[in-house]
């Protein structure tokens, strides 16, 4: 699907490699479920980072890397449990191991294939959940012939299922949805204050170019973009609270100002009900109502968000 009057030839997906053996396969524009995948090659060891929302995406993503290899992919990892990273394992198993944090596979089951009902309207395509066969706690280390990739979990950040993939000797971080270029950061399912530390853990990597989970690639001024509106967020949340405002109320009456020029901007109404909740006695990244923050989101943005994929 591409909005009315844009170019086609605007939302293309592009492979590129952006290190020796370290390609980003970028979804323009970044929005609703047009996330990025990585691709890791080494002689004929071969990794995936995420896959893609629908059916079609994900195999168009397989042909991308078919085009830079003739090695079958023997690893994929996944991020975090959202579809748009997960639902196209499937095409990629049984051939790779799918690996990723002991919290994702089980949230991955949980969710299931609930992300399509959020938009009927899309192509899905025949899409059966394939779930991690590997996971790990805190850190593992990942051998792609001669590159080396850290796997980090985050607790709390965009969800409570975060990956991020460091490969050292590249200086390239593939960040999953914790870090967004030019599109809204999004921590419903994880925590504020825990996007922040993890925004701070990442900093101390080093990292020279980082792909994000949505929006191009970058380098370490896409952490100081995602910090700027997280910090907004907070501030925005306790003024907010404290006259009394519903999470709702308050986006509305809200002046986006530097942030109205990132995509998907009514992510905002479903980032305060974080940003309140973070401030609470529960947990952080306790289950919230999503379905019932989704439709409040929908409303703020006047009808159902807009997704590409």
């Amino acid at each position: 699907m591409t909005p009315a009057g844009t170019p086609p030839a605007a939302y293309e997906p592009v492979l590129r490699e952006i290190a020796p053996g370290v390609f980003a396969y970028e979804q323009a524009d970044g929005g609703w479920c047009l996330n990025n995948a990585g691709v890791l090659v080494s002689g004929r060891d071969v990794a995936v980072v995420d896959t893609a929302a629908t059916e079609r995406r994900a195999r168009r993503l397989r042909s991308a890397i078919a085009s830079v290899t003739g090695a079958a992919p023997r690893i994929l990892v996944n991020t975090h449990f959202h579809g748009d990273h997960s639902f196209g394992n499937f095409v990629f198993a049984p051939d790779a191991v799918i690996v990723a944090c002991e919290a994702a596979r089980r949230e991955m089951a949980v969710a299931d294939l609930h992300m399509q009902s959020l938009w009927p309207e899309v192509d899905w395509g025949d899409i059966t959940v394939a779930l991690p066969d590997l996971t790990y706690r805190d850190r593992a280390t990942l051998h792609v012939g001669d590159l080396t990739a850290e796997l980090i979990h985050l607790e709390n950040a965009h969800t409570t299922t975060d990956t991020v993939v460091w490969i050292p000797e590249r200086s390239v971080l593939f960040a999953g949805d914790i870090v967004m270029n030019g599109v809204t950061p999004f921590c419903l399912m994880g925590s504020v204050e825990g996007s922040l530390e993890a925004l701070a853990r990442l900093r101390a990597l080093g990292a020279r170019t980082i792909v994000p989970g949505h929006g191009p690639v970058g380098g370490p001024e896409v952490l100081d973009a995602n910090e700027r509106y997280l910090r907004w967020l907070q501030r925005l949340a306790a003024e907010g609270k404290a006259a009394g405002l519903s999470p709702l109320e308050l986006a509305r009456a809200t002046d986006l100002a530097e942030f109205g020029a990132l995509l998907d901007s009514e992510r905002l109404a479903a980032n305060l009900h974080r940003a309140y909740a973070d401030t609470g006695p529960e947990p952080r990244g306790h289950r919230l109502d999503v379905a019932a923050i989704f439709e409040e989101m929908t409303e703020f943005h006047g009808g159902r968000p807009l997704c590409r994929a």
